[in-house]
């Protein structure tokens, strides 16, 4: 019998109800990209898978058995009743035994089942987690991070050297999945991000370190991994197999769940539970470090989901990849624009190419897409793909439809904010009236702006309109013809100076998009 089929036996002996002494109804089974979980009434089986990838190496059965131990050991830390001990699967004549003595085939984890309903996902899909909730979390998390008194050894891997080898690693697992599940401007962006904040940020990581606020923390803080019962608060299932993994800043650990939040559309949950973490704990700045460390946690989840859609046991590799795009794309808004609410203007004179680019950082960042020229066709009444009749261009380009555009393309951004908490706005914005108006709309809602413009030599613009000419589902009304007089109507926004950010769009729409998103980053480090 060769390594697979042993494996593939014993998965099938932790799912027979009759391999258990106590005689389950039932076994449930669920697996990670390392491990396999049977819950057999009233108890929970956890087997490691062999693997080795790199950040994790269950390799060998000593491996096993070790990392076994250390998990019991860390996660009684937090919820000491859960946590039973260390069982050992035994080989015998017939298959495998938990009572039957013999050479050791495996080591599994036993703990007890905690009920279902109360686990904080359970709760959140049934819209029950608020203050109470997320007090009770931070209540618990300051009681742990207040007994973990922090060594040199452990207060080291709060430097900005020592984070790069868990980010670096995670950029090169990453890598053979560029194309795949994240884009090279999403990874290139996501990367730079990352590297400067460290380049930028030395003094900061060293207080953090004088502040006592890097600890042995839990490492694996999401949503799955706590559980609110009426009477007990549980926490378990820390990073056992990687110690640096946990020795990390307090906020490092608080960003994965806060990150969760984010995921499962809700932000208010997040900030409510940094702003109560910030206060209970005397930590204003984890504030300012947050995005950093949200970040960093959704690119990892990104990482462990697109490995899972390639592991031979994954029962759905395909949803395993859309999570993992998910993730990615949430990390790269971290990266672009923080955790605020922004408004995304892609504005430039015509030809520049602002709708091809403002639509790829549309998909990119997962946010929708509101075009000038699609609404003031839209509120006309002309057919979206079909030139405007020359007799009817005075109307559709006079000063109170413009008016009335840009009006509505706030009205819709607006609007999607609240679902989104990003939106693209593609318009020329050529008078610095309508500049103005959209500055003042931002303000009075409090949502963060800001314009790119793009910018073309005129023989590439002449080239682009050129083309117009034989495409069949040009929305813009605007040909060679009207360069000209277009151009001479376009007010330079040196108004936005030093904000306004400035790209060429001579090449291609994937190089100007990444060019956009690494100015974005470097814009949110300022």
């Amino acid at each position: 019998m060769n390594q697979l089929q042993c494996r593939e036996r014993l998965v099938s002996f932790f799912e027979s109800p009759a391999s258990y002494l106590h005689g389950p109804a039932e076994v449930r089974s669920l697996q990670t990209h390392i491990s396999w979980v049977f819950i057999a009434s009233p108890f929970v089986f956890k087997l490691k898978k062999p693997v080795n990838l790199g950040f994790v190496d269950f390799s060998s059965l000593e491996k096993r058995r070790h990392f076994c131990q250390r998990e019991v050991e860390l996660n009684r830390r937090l919820c000491p009743d859960i946590y039973l001990g260390v069982v050992p699967i035994y080989k015998t004549a017939s298959g495998f035994s938990f009572n039957v003595e013999g050479e050791i085939a495996d080591f599994s984890v036993k703990m007890r089942e905690l009920p279902r309903g109360w686990f904080l996902s359970e709760l959140l899909a049934k819209e029950l987690v608020g203050e109470n909730e997320i007090n009770r979390v931070i209540s618990s998390l300051r009681r742990f991070y207040e007994s973990e008194m922090p060594t040199p050894e452990i207060e080291a891997w709060g430097t900005p050297e020592k984070l790069k080898i868990s980010t670096d690693e995670n950029f090169a697992q990453a890598k053979p999945f560029v194309g795949q599940t994240i884009s090279s401007a999403a990874f290139e962006t996501i990367r730079h991000f990352t590297n400067s904040v460290y380049g930028m940020n030395e003094k900061r990581f060293q207080e953090r370190i004088q502040q006592h606020r890097i600890r042995d923390c839990h490492g694996d803080l999401h949503l799955d991994h706590i559980h609110l019962a009426p009477e007990t608060t549980t926490i378990f299932d820390c990073i056992e197999f990687n110690d640096r993994f946990r020795f990390i800043d307090v906020a490092n650990d608080l960003a994965f769940l806060a990150m969760d939040f984010d995921f499962e559309g809700r932000s208010d949950l997040s900030n409510l539970l940094l702003r109560t973490a910030a206060r209970e704990f005397r930590d204003d700045q984890i504030l300012r470090v947050s995005d950093f460390y949200k970040c960093y946690r959704a690119f990892v989840r990104g990482k462990v989901e697109s490995i899972q859609g390639i592991s031979t046991e994954a029962a759905k590799p395909e949803e395993h990849a859309k999570q993992a795009a998910r993730y990615f794309r949430l990390a790269l808004r971290y990266a672009v624009s923080g955790s605020e609410r922004l408004v995304l203007v892609v504005m430039g004179q015509v030809g520049t190419g602002k709708t091809s680019v403002a639509r790829q950082l549309g998909r990119e960042l997962d946010w929708p897409v509101f075009s000038s020229d699609r609404i003031r066709k839209m509120l006309a009444g002309v057919p979206l793909t079909e030139r405007t009749p020359r007799k009817r261009r005075g109307e559709l380009y006079s000063k109170s439809m413009t008016k009335q555009t840009y009006k509505e393309l706030w009205a819709q951004g607006l609007a999607a904010l609240e679902a989104h908490r990003g939106v693209v706005l593609d318009a020329t914005f050529s008078s610095r009236a309508d500049r103005e108006f959209l500055r003042e709309k931002c303000t009075e809602s409090n949502v963060r702006l800001q314009m790119v413009e793009l910018d073309a030599n005129p023989a590439e613009v002449e080239l682009r309109l050129k083309a117009r000419e034989q495409s069949m589902g040009e929305i813009s009304d605007a040909r060679v013809e009207d360069l000209k007089k277009l151009n001479a109507a376009y007010e330079s926004p040196s108004e936005l100076s030093p904000d306004l950010i400035k790209v060429s769009a001579n090449d291609s729409v994937s190089d100007t998009v990444k060019a956009v998103l690494l100015r974005l980053s470097e814009k949110q480090l300022q």
